[in-house]
């Protein structure tokens, strides 16, 4: 029998499921006009400025990077109110948070997060030899933050939130985020992960760096993927104490922002009245297409992101439905999740859905 060269536990540990777009065997998308509505991008170009500052460095991408990015992170924390030794920059959001883990956590501790969420926690909590806790959401497809109180035990180090939560669109208020990390330990890190946090308009539903950031234990997850634009170059950022954001520092990957990430994100820093503007068009078009998404799926809960959750009973023969007619979603074993593009393209996307067979999209009551 051959020899196991690779850890036993990743056998059982499902891949990370990137794109549900077909591709060829350039990596070119076989389906070039279809409404891409899977990966919860914007459908919009880049911001104004950005590609002139990807353009104007691209004559030193001989040289390496700004290993400490001080630029960005400087931009970062004027914008934001804090100070530049509370923020770690990378490529994406989802390394920070193994960063994190792996910075305040030892092989076999706990991370506890909510379930269904964002699919790459369990994988960077297992990666990282920690114990993945994972607790149930509610009926409703919101966090349960009484059980995930209940979760934490001695050996957890760190419990996150994601709010708004992905993929199931739905966010947690200031009560219950307040009640929740008041009844933390001061030794667990609270991650509060906003990748999406520009698209909310509950007034109920707090930023999470101006509400908790002055609190020792809590550290804000936010991307430059959504919102601004920048899914294809991969940068993340956090804001945490100074001693985690130190120790997170040490283990950085060498250079993971890159040059051209770092030029991008300080330009599009630079037009947030078109982000806003960019977000509000997204928001309006949630709001028309809502109705008759929930008529469609009746237990659809109402989105604070970029995208809509339909649980039905049938997510992947919905998935070939719409692609059959050009428009690519994305599925999951209980629900499918809609990305919000383009009028034309949510048009497309209404049209489809109109048509389906009620067999795939049996309610659920």
């Amino acid at each position: 029998m051959k020899a196991q060269l690779t850890r036993p536990e990743l056998d059982a540990l499902p891949s990370y499921l990137p794109s549900p777009i077909p591709l060829d065997s350039s990596g070119a998308p076989q389906a070039p006009d279809a409404a891409r509505l899977a990966l919860n991008e914007l459908p919009f170009g880049p911001l104004p400025g950005v590609l002139e500052a990807i353009i104007a460095a691209a004559g030193d991408s001989n040289r390496y990077p700004d290993m400490a990015a001080v630029a960005l992170r400087n931009a970062l924390a004027d914008r934001h109110g804090v100070t530049p030794d509370r923020i770690v920059t990378g490529f994406g959001s989802v390394y920070l948070l193994e960063l994190l883990l792996k910075a305040v956590c030892e092989p076999g501790q706990e991370f506890v997060f909510p379930w269904r969420s964002y699919e790459a926690y369990p994988v960077v909590a297992v990666g990282g030899n920690i114990r993945p806790v994972q607790v149930p959401c509610a009926a409703d497809f919101r966090q349960d933050l009484d059980a995930m109180s209940a979760a934490i035990t001695a050996d957890t180090r760190v419990a996150l939130i994601c709010n708004p939560n992905n993929p199931t669109s739905t966010a947690v208020t200031r009560a219950e985020l307040t009640k929740f990390i008041d009844s933390v330990p001061e030794s667990v890190l609270v991650v509060l992960d906003e990748a999406y946090g520009e698209f909310v308009t509950d007034p109920d539903v707090p930023d999470g760096l101006v509400e908790y950031g002055d609190r020792r234990n809590v550290v804000v997850l936010r991307t430059m993927s959504k919102a601004w634009g920048l899914a294809g170059l991969r940068l993340g950022w956090l804001a945490a104490a100074p001693e985690v954001a130190t120790a997170m520092r040490k283990l950085l990957a060498p250079f993971s922002t890159s040059t051209f990430a770092e030029v991008a994100a300080i330009a599009a820093l630079e037009q947030e009245k078109e982000v806003r503007r960019r977000v509000d068009f997204i928001t309006a078009e949630r709001a028309r297409m809502y109705p008759a998404l929930k008529a469609l799926a009746t237990q659809a809960p109402v989105s604070q992101t970029n995208f809509f959750w339909l649980p039905m009973a049938d997510p992947a023969a919905f998935a070939a439905h719409c692609e059959a007619g050009g428009v690519l979603i994305r599925d999951f074993p209980e629900a499918a999740r809609v990305t919000i593009g383009t009028a034309a393209e949510n048009d497309r996307l209404l049209e489809v859905t109109a048509t389906a067979d009620k067999l795939l999209t049996a309610r659920i009551d």
